[in-house]
């Protein structure tokens, strides 16, 4: 393999510092070019000393003077920072590699851009696909542009089905943990706190997608997401309760074979995997051992998992109602991270807001952005109420 050059999207997060884990053991092989924050910049300057890239950028522009001091004797680094500065810097000429890291809505822009710049990419940012997949397809198809999945559960499929050709898929099983909330009934479900829900049992992630996890939005997100990479009906995609977080997903084929990517819960192997594909590195730390624990599968409760049940609803409408799901959530979500909603009240709001905002069957790029903002809008006025 040629040493390639990557920016991370998001590098202060959980999945961009595995992601630097994973570079800093193979940086035989990987370099970082560019590296990106939204607030925490005193943690992107870190980074930033530690691995050297040719520019930086942070996204909220309040936090640029404050940047350009830290790394103020490093003229070797550039230093920038707003949402327009995101999608210019993917452009760059020596950049092999796009890792889309950056939680939420704002991830879809500098996607595109990197796209159309023609950068392989390691999406990780799933409300890209989830709000844009058939826009963000299609270009992908258009400029010829890979784009290789990091979340556990869809490299797991993708590991499934690398060498199966035209192999058609009967069934993609996805896989859930099921959260922290996965035994509670639904009273027990009204009194749970914030503090409760980010003590997820198997997984180590950043706090809104921890808050997705136990209401299982971000399953929701994750059938959406599967949908578009591997052009599976969402009929065909069915979700398992799997608590042990070992099968981190499967799929079944036509002659009635399933092929499952097994491992413990580590985020680096499909990062790391993502970034070497084809190839396989030695990634150090744990390794599975089957006979320490059994393996469970429970189905789903779509009443006391409400905001599952919606991202079906969404995915059956298609057009902009996926897009009107995350907005919703992006802000109930926030709420609730700040006690100012409840989490049941979280499904009920983003229920609201899929009858409230107008809904659009052949939506383009305008209309995504006119979308959220509406949808984020509306939420908002109903956590008001």
């Amino acid at each position: 393999m040629e040493r390639r050059q990557i920016a991370i999207l998001g590098s202060t997060g959980s999945i961009g510092t595995q992601a630097l884990e994973v570079i800093r053991e193979h940086s035989d092989l990987y370099e970082v070019y560019c590296l990106t924050a939204n607030n925490r910049v005193d943690q992107l300057a870190e980074q930033a000393r530690r691995f050297n890239p040719a520019a930086v950028v942070i996204a909220n522009e309040a936090h640029y003077g404050r940047l350009c001091r830290l790394l103020g004797d490093r003229p070797d680094i550039k230093v920038y920072a707003g949402a327009k500065a995101l999608d210019e810097i993917v452009e760059a000429g020596p950049i092999d590699m796009v890792l889309t890291a950056m939680v939420g809505f704002a991830g879809l822009s500098p996607t595109i851009h990197a796209i159309k710049a023609r950068k392989t990419i390691c999406l990780a940012n799933k409300e890209t696909l989830v709000v844009a997949g058939e826009l963000v397809l299609n270009l992908a198809s258009r400029y010829h542009v890979p784009i290789l999945p990091v979340d556990s559960e869809h490299s797991a499929i993708f590991q499934s089905i690398v060498g199966e050709g035209d192999n058609a898929i009967e069934k993609i099983l996805l896989t859930a943990s099921g959260g922290p909330f996965r035994n509670l009934d639904a009273e027990q479900l009204a009194g749970v706190t914030r503090a409760d829900a980010l003590r997820h049992p198997t997984w180590n992630m950043g706090a809104k997608i921890t808050i997705d996890s136990a209401t299982m939005m971000n399953k929701g997100f994750e059938v959406i997401e599967a949908k578009w990479l591997f052009g599976v009906d969402a009929d065909k995609i069915e979700v398992l309760v799997h608590p042990q977080s070992i099968v981190h997903s499967a799929v079944q084929f036509a002659d009635g074979a399933v092929k499952a990517q097994l491992g413990v819960p580590d985020m680096r192997l499909p990062i790391q995997y993502a970034l070497s594909f084809p190839c396989r590195l030695n990634l150090s730390g744990a390794r599975l051992d089957l006979f320490a624990q059994p393996l469970e599968f429970f189905r789903p409760d779509l009443e006391k998992f409400r905001c599952l049940a919606l991202a079906f609803e969404a995915i059956g409408k298609g057009g902009n109602m996926p897009c009107i799901v995350n907005a919703a959530n992006e802000v109930v979500n926030r709420a609730f991270l700040e006690d100012r909603c409840g989490f049941q009240q979280m499904s009920d709001i983003i229920a609201q807001t899929m009858q409230a905002v107008p809904f659009d069957s052949a939506p383009d790029y305008g209309t995504y952005v006119a979308t959220d903002r509406e949808a984020r809008q509306k939420a908002r006025e109903l956590l008001g109420r």
